[in-house]
């Protein structure tokens, strides 16, 4: 087992990677010092792995509350459910809300977690490869809105990430290569080395290789830990890890929460973020053919659905990152190194949003 310790002073916690780390009971109890636990899964996840917790937390009062599966579930009806099933089990600020399942229960149960009662702790158990990588690190939380994806959360870090690789032996391949997308993220956008890694291993991580798994999982939240020690709230650095997401958060809310899993809108977005990249003289073809390779031999969509420029000129207009009615978005200089910028040529932005095929 592998701990990566992220050090943000009172808000630390440790990230423990491993297989089968849940015979170990003690991990996750010192994380619980009250007597009450709040587990919040959905019904494909609670289905596999929800008693298989239960009983680590034997002694334990829980609360257990099971949530429609999906993207389009991560909304306030969802949060309400939430709060109404921990009122209703008298649940108080001693209650440890924990987190089992992906991207959507991790970012609603930490929403959860940093409003009721003004705050309660909370753990994450990420079973997908999107979550162990990426949502379940760096305190991001929060549910989706009708006009736009993430709109409306809250900054709470969790009390440790507990990432069992055994979880992936029963996600579905799609699911897989959706995690994929943000795994390459981090070598394009900080680590050439990683990227070249991917590249030579690219095939036995998608057919699930445990000792690949992990050390790509390793490398991701290492790489993420630093941008999130570095910069916590996003007032800088930490926005290039939103490679390809103003243009996949705009491809997610045009065809409806849940048609596109995350990953895939994010692998889109990326070449096209890649591909303006070209245009701007930072990257060369070359380049781009690399990256829309590796992301094509991951399962994942490289073309956009089709989406007007007005539509996605819309949604892109509603990113975080949006400042002074300018969308800012995060290029690459060369694979390894990115920037978050305005100064790039808004036509050639429109040339990108026109295209409809990128390989």
């Amino acid at each position: 087992m592998k701990t990566i310790n992220i050090s943000l002073g009172n808000r630390s916690y440790p990230i423990y990677v491993g297989q089968n780390i849940f015979d170990q009971k003690e991990l996750l109890c010192k994380h619980l010092p009250g007597q009450r636990v709040a587990i919040i899964t959905n019904q494909t996840v609670g289905k596999l792995y929800l008693e298989k917790v239960c009983n680590l937390l034997d002694g334990k009062d829980l609360i257990k509350i099971i949530l429609p599966d999906g993207e389009a579930f991560k909304n306030q009806e969802s949060l309400t459910l939430i709060y109404d099933q921990l009122l209703k089990n008298n649940a108080d600020r001693n209650t440890t809300l924990v987190a089992l399942g992906g991207g959507v229960i991790g970012d609603i149960t930490g929403y959860a977690s940093a409003t009721f009662m003004r705050g309660v702790d909370f753990i994450q158990i990420p079973t997908t490869l999107l979550s162990q990588v990426d949502s379940s690190v760096g305190g991001k939380t929060g549910i989706n809105h009708s006009l736009g994806k993430n709109l409306i959360g809250a900054f709470k870090q969790p009390k440790c990430v507990l990432t069992d690789v055994s979880f992936l032996t029963t996600l579905p391949q799609n699911e897989l290569s959706a995690g994929m997308a943000e795994v390459i993220k981090y070598g394009l956008i900080r680590d050439y080395e990683f990227f070249e890694w991917l590249e030579a291993n690219i095939e036995g991580l998608i057919s699930k290789s445990p000792d690949l798994l992990m050390e790509a999982i390793i490398r991701s939240c290492q790489n993420k830990s630093e941008i999130v020690e570095a910069d916590e709230f996003e007032a800088g650095i930490r926005a290039i890890l939103n490679l390809g997401h103003t243009f996949g958060h705009a491809i997610e809310s045009a065809v409806g929460y849940g048609n596109w899993l995350h990953g895939e809108a994010v692998a889109a977005g990326t070449v096209m973020s890649v591909t303006l990249s070209l245009h701007m003289g930072w990257l060369t073809e070359k380049d781009v053919v690399r990256i829309v390779a590796i992301l094509k031999k991951s399962g994942l969509p490289v073309n956009p659905p089709n989406i007007s420029i007005e539509k996605f000129l819309d949604l892109m207009h509603r990113d975080k990152k949006t400042k002074n009615n300018d969308i800012y978005l995060v290029l690459l200089k060369k694979i390894g190194v990115s920037i978050l910028t305005k100064d790039y040529d808004f036509e050639k932005l429109k040339q990108v949003l026109q295209k409809k095929t990128f390989d």
